[in-house]
Order: structure tokens, then C-alpha cells, then sequence
């Protein structure tokens, strides 16, 4: 990986000591993102030439390994910390994310150079991007969805929605059992 690769870093920025070689990494993702949860089953059935533990962002799994972490931040954007507490965010992640995968380690060379960085960055912002639409987490605002330009939501467990691989999607509404229900 480049010195461009490390998050707070850039060319000429200064490192401390010689770089650790990255033995294993951890992934935080946002659990409730759609986008973020196909990501993780993807990379969980892709071959690794490093391991990676794939932790939801925020979570006390989370805090527990990276208490110095900035929590919040990472359900805003993705981030990747080394076994040797390097720490990579947005595009710096997803390249170093591909590069522990070994069919995907001749691209994440090629996303470490300035052009590449130009395509891995705008990658991470049509992610961003999509997250932040009606259907991803950052939709969700006040405890309500803003409606879709196509006129549907993400279906969701807690709002009562199972998928069944067999029978499709089942709608099971909550209960009102505190006497006040939510409505949409």
C-alpha cells in the first residue's frame, strides 16, 4: 500500500517508524445498510490472502477491539484497522479491503495509484451516495424513512418484514402491545 493509502496520511506525510506488515483486518461496517450487509457476505465468501473480521461499526464487539476509535464516525464512513493499529477510511478502505482478497489484489495495486485513487474515491462517494438516498441508512431521519421518488422503502425486520430464500418476502406488522403504534 502507498503512503496515500493511510487515512490522515498523504504523499510526504510523516510515518512513524518503519511500516508494520498487516496481518489481519478489521472491517466495520453498517449493519443496518443494505449496500454495507451485501458487501460483507460478498467479502466473507471471497478467498483472503489476510484475514478479515468483519465487525458492525458501533457495535460493542466493535468498542471492545477498537476503543480509541472514533465509533461514530465509522458508521458514517467505512472503516479498516490493522493488527497493528493502522487505520484506513473511505477510499484508503476499500482498497486495502481488496487488497487482502487474492483475486482482487492485482486491482487494489492499481486503485494505490493516483488514477486509481481518483477511481476508488468516486466508488466510495457513489456508495456514499447511495447510502444517503431514500433506501439507505442515512435515509432514515427522526425515526421515519423519507419516501422514495419511486414511491417504496427498504424492507426492514423491525418494521416486519421477513425474507424467506423459499417463499419470497412475508410482512408480520409489529404489535401495539404499549398501546401506540408508529405509522408512515
Amino acid at each position: 500500500m502507498t503512503d496515500d493509502a493511510v487515512a490522515g496520511g498523504g504523499p510526504g506525510a510523516p510515518r512513524p517508524g518503519p511500516a508494520a506488515p498487516v496481518r489481519r483486518l478489521t472491517v466495520l461496517y453498517d449493519a443496518r445498510c443494505s449496500l454495507c450487509a451485501f458487501l460483507r457476505d460478498w467479502l466473507m465468501r471471497q478467498p483472503q490472502l489476510v484475514p478479515l473480521d468483519l465487525v458492525p461499526a458501533g457495535s460493542d464487539e466493535a468498542r471492545r477491539r477498537h476503543p480509541d476509535l472514533d465509533h461514530g464516525a465509522t458508521l458514517d464512513e467505512i472503516t479498516v484497522v490493522g493488527d497493528a493499529g493502522q487505520v484506513y477510511r473511505g477510499p484508503a478502505a476499500w482498497i486495502v479491503t481488496l487488497w487482502a482478497l487474492r483475486e482482487h489484489r492485482p486491482l487494489a495495486h492499481r486503485l494505490s495509484t493516483p488514477s486509481g485513487a481518483r477511481l476508488a474515491r468516486g466508488a466510495v462517494l457513489a456508495a456514499a451516495k447511495w447510502r444517503e438516498g431514500p433506501w439507505g441508512t442515512a435515509a432514515q431521519h427522526e425515526g421515519r424513512w423519507r419516501q422514495p421518488q419511486w414511491g417504496g422503502r427498504v424492507y426492514q425486520a423491525e418494521d416486519g418484514w421477513s425474507y424467506d430464500p423459499s417463499a419470497g418476502w412475508t410482512y408480520n406488522p409489529p404489535g401495539c402491545d404499549s398501546g401506540t403504534c408508529t405509522t408512515r
